[in-house]
């Protein structure tokens, strides 16, 4: 038996022992579009670890079917068929002999993509609330002014665009500073590229309020690629408020639930911007009409009180006038009194000492029979100090004797 004949045996029994078509699941580990428009891939089933693979089937699609299955796909998952994606497919078992074994794609299940979407967005926001961070950005305080804006985009997108041009455009009059730093916001580049962007602001994050992810919308799946743990974990511990617009209203990735804030579109972060600002610029204008209004009231208050003190003061000024002169008259009063009572105990004073000048006077003395001596120019006070020989000069009220100390007692 040739070869081919073996393999055309396999091929008959195949084909006359399997049903025609059958509902498979699996991993795309391989996919791409080939010459003439066909898919070519690789469909892979993991061991429960996910680690290892225990079967393993080559898988095709012919263009025209492939054509009609993926703009299906798109529409309604927004996927196309890639790598890494578990797929559910409608299969025909084929055996070919120059070919070998393959399975042929007749429908995809898309139902199976979303819902496999969402198991791992589950996972991921379980995976980020065990690891005690799911929460952590959105417990940074908003600052009150987000003047300066890093924003994670790419330069094409229209959603880029619009949010810059709302911003600019803003009712308020308001002035913002935005600087892109680029990324790949589609495809399997996307984590590698948006934390490649949110790295480099975080190396000057002191330049800037708070940091922005926008992206157009699409079909919902197209949003897969945000569906990152790495990407999600980055953003959680991010050292400033992060923003996300990504997608439509009814879009909804991971990133969602990390980011401190979350709105539906582009055009819906810039409207959030532009009102915070608008609020913070509300309390400043009622903050100046406070104090507009209060110094105007004080200014009010001041001009009262002077027009009081300038009609009170020369009242004022009479009295105390009048209370200065009375006191000054009061004064004078008792200083004249005070001055009479002094002048009359110096006058009774002067009176007693030239009494008692008087008494002492010598000459008076003399008069009432006493008489002084001297000797040798003093007054001799004592018989003692006198010695034989000595002369004596003794005054008395009618002249003066001179007299010789002849014997001392």
């Amino acid at each position: 038996m040739t070869l081919y004949e073996l393999n055309h045996l396999v091929r008959s029994a195949l084909e006359s022992s399997l049903d025609e078509e059958y509902w498979v699941q699996g991993e795309l580990s391989d996919a791409s579009a080939g010459y003439g428009g066909h898919f070519y891939g690789e469909l892979v089933q993991k061991d429960e670890l996910g680690e290892g693979i225990v079967a393993r089937a080559r898988v095709n699609c012919w263009a025209r079917t492939y054509n009609l299955l993926r703009m299906r796909l798109y529409r309604e998952a927004g996927q196309t068929l890639r790598a890494g994606m578990q797929v559910k497919l409608l299969v025909r078992v084929t055996f070919h002999e120059q070919y070998g074994y393959a399975l042929n794609i007749q429908d995809i299940d898309s139902t199976f993509t979303l819902g496999d979407l969402a198991r791992r967005r589950r996972e991921i926001l379980a995976q980020l609330e065990a690891d005690g961070i799911l929460h952590d950005n959105q417990q940074l305080p908003l600052p009150r002014l987000l003047n300066r804006i890093a924003v994670v985009s790419s330069e094409r997108a229209a959603g880029y665009g619009d949010f810059c041009n709302q911003l600019s455009d803003n009712d308020y009059g308001l002035r913002f500073t935005t600087h892109l730093f680029p990324a790949v916001m589609q495809g399997q580049h996307v984590e590698e590229s948006v934390i490649g962007a949110l790295t480099r602001i975080a190396s000057e994050a002191d330049l800037w309020d708070v940091a922005v992810i926008i992206r157009g919308g699409g079909a919902t799946g197209d949003l897969s690629d945000f569906d990152s743990y790495p990407l999600a974990a980055c953003i959680a511990q991010f050292p400033l408020p992060v923003i996300t617009g990504i997608g439509h209203e009814r879009d909804e990735t991971v990133l969602d639930h990390v980011a401190h804030t979350r709105v539906k579109t582009p055009t819906a972060a810039a409207a959030f911007i532009i009102d915070h600002q608008a609020q913070e610029v509300a309390l400043l204008d009622n903050l100046q009409q406070r104090l507009l209004h209060s110094a105007n009231e004080h200014i009010v208050r001041s001009r009262q009180r002077l027009e009081h003190i300038d009609v009170v003061l020369p009242l004022l000024f009479g009295r105390f006038r009048e209370r200065g002169e009375q006191s000054l008259r009061e004064c004078r009063q008792r200083l004249s009194a005070s001055l009479a009572q002094l002048l009359q105990r110096e006058r009774h004073r002067h009176e007693l000492l030239t009494q008692r000048l008087s008494t002492a006077d010598p000459q008076q003395m003399l008069h009432r029979g006493y008489s002084i001596t001297w000797l040798d120019g003093h007054v001799l006070h004592s018989a003692a100090e006198a010695t034989t020989g000595s002369e004596l000069r003794t005054m008395l009220e009618d002249g003066e004797l001179i007299s010789i100390v002849k014997k001392h007692t």
